[in-house]
């Protein structure tokens, strides 16, 4: 049955100005700046979006002050230089309907970084420091808050200069607004400060400063978290009655709503929430802003297929929708959505790996499913090849999977030989981790873009020497992923000692205390554990790290840190497996070499990576034949490699 979308293309009056639909592409960090200023890769970036139908775009943030550098890849609007750049981006975006808005940003407190390492100096309404970033501020004086104000009435000004449709104050996920209007953050006595009129006026006189500047006609909005989810956070009806404020005054055109803080590690985990949680979940603080506001209302929160945000919208809990990773993931959604091809959708995980993931280790970012997002410059296009040959892909994991697709996309005649029932490879097992079943939407989307590319796919088809030999193809593509590692340890007696993938695919673990021997800190030593003790297994994970998922993006990793302890299971830091024997586990501290003794032991299940399964590929490079490797067979990584690997080499092909 095909799905109608009634509200979400319905076009909406925001401000003085129409936007076509009714989907938003919020603010985000993409680290795709170069000294300050937009680039040609984050032009691409955005056109790519505008291209795929998105309604209005919300650029990444822009700093309004020099104390506005939380990063040293930030954008900033402090002088005429940026003019030219958001002209550009302006020009790309505009010729396919989509508005386009710049997010203007002072982070407080919030400081993450300096461009050289060293420690930043961060300035917020009070000396209280920020808890996550272990960052102790100084107060404001009062000639710098008068002249920050200023601050965002010119950068806006340079944005709206530059052909920008509105721009948008952050006061979310508790930058500096937030900060002024927080009772337990903002200390002050002076006119800034001292109950909730004054603290509301830093905001208020934001807003005017703009207003002035850019005049009636360009959209001005507001961003705000409702509910940063932090003991000391700003409460939701102090955020409230500060939107109500702006209302009132008639100097805001929309408020953006989402939930969270920067200021601590669970309240940022809502800046962009993992799988686990549930979709749409911020939709009621949406309908409450809406009950104090006249002005069209956004919302943010998991809402990462169009589906859900017809139904939030339809609801009335709010106007419009951000789907940012949505769109990340599928830059075409909205127009698949409005052709009504919604099957077609790539839709998103919530794995958060190559997007915030990618952000936070300071690189551009991206999408293990679609790794064209961001390098839409050199792997976003698909140019046909001159001369169509027969490829033949052997494996149908994701690796392969994503070679198939593309290559079969370029005009080549693909076969993909599987030798399993069923194809996505070690998705197939990740999605069997608890909390994660999600991850297996990867699986079925890089099958329907396998399948919609042509690619004839035949399963349960083992692959050898002679096979490849008999069909004779112009180009092999190797995707035979990789088989669990057994390190080598001292075995005394019969022990029971499985991996992991054998627990996964269900093997019986005795009843009793089992160590879970980790070893990439990822997924799969923490999910396994989770697992074990769901099943009533009194289970200790010891890991070579500081702490379990050290490998995982943090708001996935504080999301798994918190099942372990809810799951009392106990987590031995900085051990490495020594040996087994039929009642104990043998662990050596990895700095001082000391002895670590798990008594009473009923199984040992090893997470300790996986080797790589090449012999095939070597045996047909022997034969002349031309061969390629992807994925887990050049080297054991993660879904994000061998999806980008099966795109670089079926481009090339």
């Amino acid at each position: 049955m095909t799905v109608t979308f009634d509200h979400l293309f319905e076009p909406i009056v925001v401000g003085r100005r129409l936007v076509k639909n009714r989907v938003i592409s919020s603010g985000h960090d993409t680290v795709m700046v170069e000294d300050g200023r937009i680039s040609d890769r984050l032009v691409a970036y955005h056109e790519a979006r505008a291209a795929g139908g998105v309604g209005m775009i919300v650029v990444q943030v822009a700093g309004v002050h020099e104390t506005a550098r939380y990063t040293a890849h930030v954008l900033m609007a402090t002088d005429d230089g940026c003019i030219d750049g958001y002209r550009r981006l302006a020009d790309a975006v505009h010729p396919h309907g989509t508005t386009i808005v710049g997010q203007l940003f002072h982070p407080g407190r919030e400081v993450m970084e300096s461009a050289d390492g060293s420690a930043p100096v961060a300035v917020a309404p009070s000396a209280v420091p920020n808890e996550r970033f272990r960052v102790m501020p100084r107060a404001f004086s009062h000639a710098e808050v008068v002249e920050v104000v200023e601050g965002y009435a010119n950068a806006a000004s340079r944005l709206i200069r530059a052909g920008l449709d509105g721009v948008e104050v952050v006061a979310s996920h508790g930058y500096l607004p937030a900060q002024f209007l927080n009772p337990l953050v903002n200390l002050r006595e002076d006119e800034y400060g001292g109950d909730d009129e004054r603290r509301r006026r830093f905001i208020l006189d934001v807003f005017r400063a703009i207003r002035t500047r850019v005049g009636p006609d360009p959209m001005v909005g507001l961003r705000l978290s409702i509910d940063e989810h932090d003991p000391h956070g700003l409460a939701p009806d102090v955020a409230l009655a500060a939107a109500a404020a702006l209302d009132r005054a008639r100097l805001v055109d929309y408020v953006s709503v989402t939930t969270g803080s920067s200021a601590t590690l669970a309240g940022s985990d809502h800046i962009a929430p993992p799988m686990g949680f549930a979709n749409g979940y911020v939709a009621p603080s949406a309908r409450a802003v809406k009950e104090v506001v006249e002005v069209p209302v956004f919302v943010a929160g998991r809402v990462n297929q169009p589906q859900e945000a017809e139904r939030i919208i339809a609801s009335g809990q709010a106007d419009a929708c951000v789907m940012t990773r949505a769109l990340i993931c599928d830059p075409t959604m909205a127009n698949l959505a409005r052709e009504g091809r919604a099957e077609e959708i790539r839709a998103c995980i919530g794995c958060n790996q190559a997007c915030i993931g990618h952000f936070h280790a300071g690189f551009a970012i991206s999408c293990i499913q679609h790794p064209e997002t961001g390098r839409e410059l050199t792997l976003g296009r698909r140019i046909r090849s001159r001369v169509a040959k027969r490829v033949l892909v052997v494996g149908g994991g994701p690796a392969g999977l994503k070679a198939a697709a593309v290559a079969a996309q370029r005009g080549h005649r693909v076969t993909l030989r599987e030798a399993s029932a069923q194809l996505g490879g070690q998705i197939l097992l990740a999605q069997r981790l608890p909390g994660r079943a999600e991850f297996g939407g990867a699986a079925q989307n890089l099958e329907r873009e396998a399948r919609l590319a042509g690619v004839e796919i035949v399963t349960k088809s083992r692959v050898d020497r002679e096979m490849v030999q008999d069909w004779a193809p112009d180009e092999v593509v190797v995707a035979t992923g990789s088989r669990p590692y057994h390190p080598a340890i001292e075995v005394l007696g019969s022990p029971m000692v499985l991996d992991a993938e054998s627990v996964l695919l269900g093997a019986v673990v005795p009843p009793g205390r089992v160590v879970v021997v980790d070893w990439r800190d990822d997924w799969v030593g923490v999910g396994v554990s989770r697992l074990l003790a769901a099943t009533r297994h009194d289970v200790t994970l010891a890991t070579p790290g500081y702490y379990a998922g050290a490998s995982l993006q943090q708001y996935v990793r504080d999301e798994q840190l918190a099942a372990l302890a809810r799951a009392r299971v106990v987590v031995l830091a900085l051990v490495r497996l020594f040996g087994v024997d039929d009642d104990s586990a043998y662990l050596q501290h990895v700095l001082t070499d000391e002895p670590v003794i798990v008594e009473h032991v009923a199984a040992v299940v090893l997470a300790t990576g996986r080797q790589s399964t090449r012999h095939l590929a070597d045996e047909l490079r022997l034969d002349g034949l031309s061969v390629h490797t992807v994925g887990d067979c050049v080297a054991p990584r993660t879904v994000e490699e061998a999806v980008l690997e099966g795109l670089a080499v079926a481009s090339a092909l």
